[in-house]
């Protein structure tokens, strides 16, 4: 699709404008019984940004989805869309394109009318309808496909479908709500670099819910972790993952290794390196228990050398009792002779070749900012 062509079909609902629209959810708070879905979460999703919701089922990321979307009513709080309060305005008068896990397409119909259903619903002139979802299918790569029907088409061409059909109306918010989980890896992967390759193209402010940590990491611009109705934390991926607000935080997104440590004037003694604390500490004097990520973990033989950074005469003495080849990197699960949990470390290639189960290592600590709870 041309640029020139692209400003002709989005002028509408701001789809095509630069930057997009700025979405607020202030306050909000919903409830079913005695559950409390939503405990006052605050979100804001800048113009054209995509900003995913992580968190355990049941922490509320969907209901706020839904909110957003008009299909809940929030007990409490506002939902502010372009400067516009939200509050009264039924769902199929927010301007907003949604993609759920089910695909939804009309069996009876083909890729290109499926794409268009949505238009001709909103009272869109049927030649305008026509090049409308034409021009959206082309966006996501189904221009050959526009006269197939559903049961012809994989479950990746059906997902990319349901997103033209989203993306032909023009929203001003794009929702997607866990789009990619009944996909299989490979196509699942590959369908949401295409989705991120899109947003960008088009510009559209969007909200993704997700319990895929991977999923979350590698297309949004910024990620929220959501617990218990509230945001823990919302950042960049990379700050999520390296400088987490909260051990919960910590805990869900990636893995860690739990070390005990002596916490005490702004640091911490773990595994033979004393380390700055993160701004989440929850101990912050006394025994604590370290959050660590298995690669900042250095290993080395217990004889001396340098397998992975660390001198052989520091840390921590431990067998490895497990080898888990993965391609670029090995993962090493170490048993420290004091015993507690095994740790988790990730061996470069070349020193997991050189490394068996039973193994005597010495770990330590990388020089990295630790969080202590």
């Amino acid at each position: 699709m041309s640029t020139a062509t692209r400003q002709s079909t989005t002028g509408a609902a701001g789809l095509g404008t630069p930057g997009g629209v700025e979405v607020r959810l202030e306050g909000l708070r919903r409830s079913f019984g005695e559950v409390a879905a939503l405990n006052g979460l605050d979100l804001t999703i800048g113009p054209g940004e995509l900003v995913a919701l992580l968190g355990p089922s049941g922490c509320g990321k969907t209901t706020a989805l839904r909110v957003l979307a008009g299909l809940e009513r929030a007990d409490a709080g506002t939902v502010v869309v372009g400067g516009r309060d939200l509050a009264r305005v039924p769902a199929h008068r927010r301007g907003m394109g949604m993609v759920f896990q089910a695909y939804s397409l009309l069996p009876h119909l083909d890729a290109l009318d499926n794409v268009a259903f949505g238009l001709r619903l909103r009272g869109v002139s049927a030649a305008e309808r026509r090049r409308r979802a034409g021009e959206a299918l082309e966006l996501v790569g189904l221009s050959a496909q526009a006269h197939r029907f559903a049961p012809q088409m994989s479950g990746g061409q059906q997902q990319r479908v349901a997103l033209a059909r989203a993306l032909a109306v023009e929203p001003s918010v794009l929702l997607l709500d866990e789009p990619f989980s009944a996909l299989d890896a490979k196509v699942r992967e590959q369908l949401r670099e295409e989705v991120r390759r899109i947003q960008r193209e088009v510009g559209t402010t969007t909200l993704l819910v997700t319990h895929d940590q991977e999923e979350a990491l590698s297309v949004a611009d910024r990620v929220g972790v959501v617990r218990a109705g509230r945001l823990e934390q919302v950042a960049a991926p990379q700050e999520l993952y390296r400088r987490p607000a909260t051990p919960f935080v910590a805990e869900f997104v990636g893995q860690v290794n739990r070390v005990a440590c002596e916490v005490g004037a702004g640091g911490a003694e773990v595994l033979g390196r004393r380390l700055p604390l993160l701004p989440g500490s929850t101990t912050t004097s006394g025994p604590g228990t370290a959050l660590l990520r298995p690669e900042d973990i250095e290993v080395a033989p217990e004889a001396g050398g340098s397998s992975g950074g660390a001198p052989g005469g520091a840390g921590a003495r431990g067998t490895v009792v497990q080898l888990v080849f993965l391609g670029a990197a090995t993962r090493a699960v170490v048993q420290l002779d004091g015993g507690g949990e095994p740790l988790v470390v990730h061996l470069a290639a070349r020193t997991g070749e050189h490394t068996a189960p039973g193994a005597r290592v010495v770990v330590r600590a990388a020089q990295v900012p630790v969080l202590v709870r």
